[in-house]
């Protein structure tokens, strides 16, 4: 077995596994940190098939950015009600049998498939660079979208900082 073959499994297991005890979490809290997890095996997964700018991309803005907004936003609610939020499973085997044939239907889907091979895909690459045209675009042609998000995601996230404060949630 060679470096990348266990890396390939490691990242594997862990989003299974996340997957998994995802299920099973009752606090939407730890539910929010068991998907961070599984971001970050997948991230590691574009890794290994040589997609890094999707890697990074998944990184930034769903473990980095979308899912510390929720987390926070978690923090801010169950402060507020003075309760943790705690989910109430109510069909877990009915669940559990959609969940099983929508697994079964993906097996099935991608067994019908049929993969390129590393021959035929070095036939066909070019010396194209993803990242480095999407980094140029963004920084040329899509600068003020860029820049207009983050101003308005960083106010987003002062605002939930004021509301979360002391001082905030006695005026509420």
């Amino acid at each position: 077995m060679n470096a990348p073959l266990i890396l390939f499994y490691f990242f594997e297991a862990a989003a299974a596994i996340a997957a998994v005890a995802l299920l099973f979490a009752r606090s939407v809290f730890y539910g929010a940190l068991l998907v961070i997890v599984i971001l970050l095996a997948l991230a590691g997964l574009y890794v290994l098939a040589f997609a890094e700018f999707v890697a990074v991309t998944q990184i930034l803005v769903y473990a980095g950015g979308i899912l510390v907004v929720i987390i926070f936003g978690i923090m801010l609610t169950s402060r507020l009600s003075g309760k943790p939020l705690v989910v109430e499973h109510t069909l877990p085997v009915s669940g559990g049998l959609v969940g099983l044939a929508f697994f079964g239907a993906l097996v099935y889907a991608i067994a019908l498939q049929t993969f390129p091979t590393s021959e035929s895909v070095a036939k066909t690459s070019t010396t194209f660079d993803a990242t480095q045209t999407v980094g140029i675009a963004l920084m040329s042609d899509y600068v003020l979208p860029f820049e207009t998000t983050g101003i308005l995601l960083l106010m987003a996230l002062i605002g939930a900082a004021v509301m979360a404060s002391d001082n905030a949630s006695k005026k509420i």
